[in-house]
């Protein structure tokens, strides 16, 4: 029997997978082995169900798509008969007898050695896998080459399974995490308390690989890490960047010990949300099939963010705006709109809705005789702008990048079938203040992977002035809502905590009748949020996926 190795090389593939591209992940595949065989490593591990790209949702219901991922694994297999690395990769796989999983399969010498199945099934927030996916039973060890790998996956380390300690206690001596783990502000600070958590408690050593990139409104941002068993990370991958790092790993009296190498500096949690919203917004349009896109630039705030996110993300050649006027358009939002559309180098042009909007309103001249000018005539403007931006979207190909914020979607202050029209929203999870912040943020830094200029791209006048949607004469947001400092924090109270009106009342200050006002608001809009384009998760409770609440709701909370 040949002696066990004192040193493996495993190499961690940081990867930007696409659902359903199964042909494109198994090349994807192919070419990172060659990487990290040309590095040296022994073995390569990638995330969480890569062949299918995670998550696949109700795609995994369907026989032919898990024929098709299995036998790319089986064709992935065959790779490693040429002495090389081998592969530890996820993959949907149908068990006759047990089901269907969440697996991963251990590949090497030319042939799927053995598989692993998840046990833990996320049932909250995004994830829903319990509707999909059979439990698997708990795992044992597999053999790589004499040593005995522990392969946890993603959910494993997380729940209150004990898997870390069950492998650690039938003989794995380090412990390989395959994650799809989404973004959300400051969530590496706990992937790696988690980690650090079972590295404890299991006393091995963990590899955490995490999936890159966007996928309809989940951001999964990399940041893959290594903890040895005293605690320090020697290997930490950089955030929303694709790599192929080889790991070095020598055993010793304690156990095996993982070498210091490569150490990314993490971004800031500004340049985190930045960079999640672009890459969400990048991936969104590329893996669509979009070309380019197209906004709307009012000379506000929201737009003008959305805008720079559009030039960082694709570059300035694929974004084009249009400022669409009309009586109460300010010279200053014309000039704001067009200094910033010069800043960002995108193609700009005006067309003005006088004509629309005129055509509607005579046309309903004698429905809404006797009636008073209101609210239903502001929001022709707003659909007449969103006819044209489809217009255009529908002429050309492009696709239209809508620019309303989180605070606004909370409160229903946005039009369906006006501003609300497009296909994906990357500030759609940010409250509005976040928004000002980013966008002075990004006015003094240039993040990494962005394609936009640096310096002022966003002009401080919009930052500056007071918000205001422009549909009638001296409008501006305060006119019907509170200022956006106390409205952000009555909503996140209300969203993010799920706090009563007792509660944000006594601890806040405020006033009892703002905050109940803000909650029936709140409650109102559901009908608007369901009907509202997808948009980058950047918060703990996103609309949609996790925070689902019903249409038809009596509910207040009144004392």
């Amino acid at each position: 029997m040949s002696k066990a190795p004192d040193t493996l090389r495993i190499a961690i593939a940081q990867l930007n997978p696409t659902v359903g591209d199964i042909a494109g992940n198994l090349a994807l595949a192919r070419e990172a082995r060659v990487d990290a065989a040309n590095q040296g490593a022994d073995l390569v591990l990638f995330t969480e169900l890569f062949l299918s790209g995670y998550s696949p949702e109700d795609l995994v219901l369907k026989p032919a798509f898990i024929s098709r991922c299995m036998e790319a694994a089986e064709e992935l297999a065959k790779d490693t008969d040429d002495d090389g690395p081998g592969i530890i990769i996820g993959v949907p796989w149908r068990d006759e007898k047990s089901g269907l999983h969440n697996a991963v399969t251990v590949m090497d010498k030319g042939k799927i050695a053995t598989l692993r199945y998840k046990v833990d099934l996320p049932n909250y927030g995004v994830f829903d896998e319990k509707r999909v996916f059979d439990v698997g039973p708990m795992p044992g060890p597999v053999n790589f080459r004499g040593v005995r790998l522990g392969i946890p996956i993603c959910e494993d380390i997380w729940g209150e399974l004990d898997v870390c300690e069950t492998l650690a206690e039938s003989g794995a001596e380090i412990l390989l995490v395959p994650n799809g783990s989404p973004y959300y502000r400051d969530k590496m600070d706990v992937r790696v308390q988690v980690v650090l958590k079972q590295v404890i408690e299991s006393e091995r050593p963990i590899i955490y690989a995490n999936q890159l990139g966007g996928q309809d409104e989940l951001v999964f941002d990399g940041g893959s890490f290594v903890v040895n068993l005293d605690k320090t990370i020697p290997i930490q991958m950089n955030q929303f960047e694709r790599s192929v790092v080889v790991t070095t790993w020598r055993r010793g009296d304690d156990g095996w010990v993982c070498d210091k190498g490569v150490q990314a500096k993490l971004a800031d949690t500004q340049e985190s949300d930045w960079r999640a919203c672009v890459l969400g917004l990048r991936d969104y349009v590329n893996k669509n099939g979009f070309k380019n896109v197209v906004l709307g630039l009012s000379g506000g705030i929201d737009s003008a963010i959305v805008a720079a996110m559009s030039v960082d993300a694709l570059g300035e050649e694929r974004v084009r705006c249009v400022m669409l006027p009309y009586h109460y358009t300010s010279g200053e939002s014309l000039k704001d709109a067009e200094d910033c559309a010069r800043n960002l180098g995108v193609r700009y042009e005006t067309v003005p809705i006088y004509e629309p909007v005129e055509g509607f309103l005579s046309a309903l001249k004698a429905t809404f005789a006797d009636t008073d000018e209101g609210v239903t005539e502001e929001n022709l403007q707003s659909r007449a702008r969103g006819v044209i931006l489809m217009g255009i979207s529908n002429k050309f190909g492009s696709m239209v990048v809508t620019t309303g914020n989180k605070s606004e979607m909370s409160v229903g202050y946005a039009t369906l079938y006006g501003d609300m029209n497009g296909g994906f929203n990357p500030i759609k999870d940010l409250y509005k203040m976040q928004v000002y912040e980013l966008s002075d943020w990004r006015n003094k830094h240039m993040p990494p992977d962005c394609l936009g200029p640096t310096g002022e791209i966003i002009p401080q006048n919009i930052i500056d002035k007071a918000p205001t949607a422009e549909l009638r004469e001296g409008q501006t947001d305060q006119d019907s809502l509170p200022e956006y400092p106390v409205l952000d924090k009555i909503l996140e109270s209300l969203v993010e905590e799920e706090k009563s009106v007792d509660m944000i009342v006594e601890e806040t200050g405020f006033d009892r009748a703002t905050v109940e006002r803000m909650e029936h608001l709140l409650y109102i809009a559901e009908y608007k949020r369901r009907q509202a384009a997808p948009g980058v998760k950047i918060t703990r409770r996103a609309f949609g996926r996790e925070r689902r609440y019903p249409i038809t709701n009596r509910f207040r909370d009144r004392a």
